[in-house]
């Protein structure tokens, strides 16, 4: 595998930070790896392959968690080692910040935890990536506080992801205003298929618009974003967690490359 930071800067193009909501087992992880690396390849696209280990903020209590920790752990190891490409999980309590840094490239900060500072800096002092998701309740501007409690761990490698704003009790708006100032912290990411979700419905099951997944990426290419982050699965009827709003893995292709076009074109401008 290229050095992480040589991938990252290698191409003409935003980073994607790609791949299904949690991992549910090998089988399913490789493949939809392997689907993404060929597309990102043709494109060349930086790429970083996206899974939870673990999924912690659940609205029942009955709703899927995991297979286990360092048995998806051990997944995300193999797929960044079998395709040489970086990986991403999300952490959630300061001692999975060590133990997840073990397996993986980047640590990412749930939306709902980014003002927990001993997670947020357990995270920046493994020497891992942090990438620090914007809360649904916070201005962009408040985050350029989670930024520094990363730089001040003595750790640069830091991003955001903004991933919408509540609205309402059940609706996510993004607020393309904020892209620039945020990016006036740190490299900034849009999280897409998280944006056009509908939380706390009755039924406990989290609902979305992916329909929209298109608009709203085109429009952060076009408001300048530096990377995109999108859930995707082979059969998102069948995902075992946020499957309401992830992009069938077959549109994945040719979203790209009409958002790769886009990217070109507003870069020349």
């Amino acid at each position: 595998m290229k050095k992480f930071d040589e991938r990252l800067s290698s191409a003409n193009s935003f980073l994607l930070l790609a791949g299904p909501c949690a991992i549910e087992g090998e089988g399913m992880a490789m493949r939809i790896a392997e689907h993404l690396v060929k597309v990102t390849d043709q494109l060349k696209i930086p790429f970083v392959f996206k899974g939870s280990f673990k999924k912690a903020n659940r609205s029942r209590i009955d709703s899927f968690t995991g297979i286990g920790d360092e048995k998806a752990l051990k997944i995300l190891q193999k797929v960044g080692k079998e395709f040489g490409i970086p990986t991403v999980t999300d952490i959630h309590e300061i001692d999975d910040a060590k133990k997840a840094a073990e397996y993986v490239d980047v640590l990412q900060i749930p939306a709902f935890l980014v003002r927990q500072t001993d997670l947020v800096v357990a995270a920046a002092k493994t020497g891992k990536y942090v990438n620090l998701k914007k809360g649904q309740f916070m201005s962009p501007e408040s985050m350029q506080h989670a930024v520094r409690k990363v730089t001040d761990s003595s750790n640069d490698k830091v991003w955001i992801t903004d991933r919408g704003t509540m609205f309402g009790y059940q609706d996510m708006v993004v607020d393309f205003r904020g892209i620039p100032v945020m990016k006036s912290f740190a490299p900034t990411i849009l999280d897409v298929t998280h944006s056009l979700q509908q939380p706390n419905q009755s039924s406990g099951v989290t609902g979305g618009r992916p329909e929209m997944i298109e608009t709203i990426a085109r429009a952060g290419v076009a408001a300048g974003v530096d990377g995109l982050f999108m859930e995707t699965h082979f059969d998102t009827k069948q995902a075992k967690s946020d499957g309401a709003n992830m992009l069938p893995l077959e549109l994945m292709e040719g979203l790209l490359t009409r958002l790769h076009k886009l990217y070109q074109a507003a870069a020349s401008l």
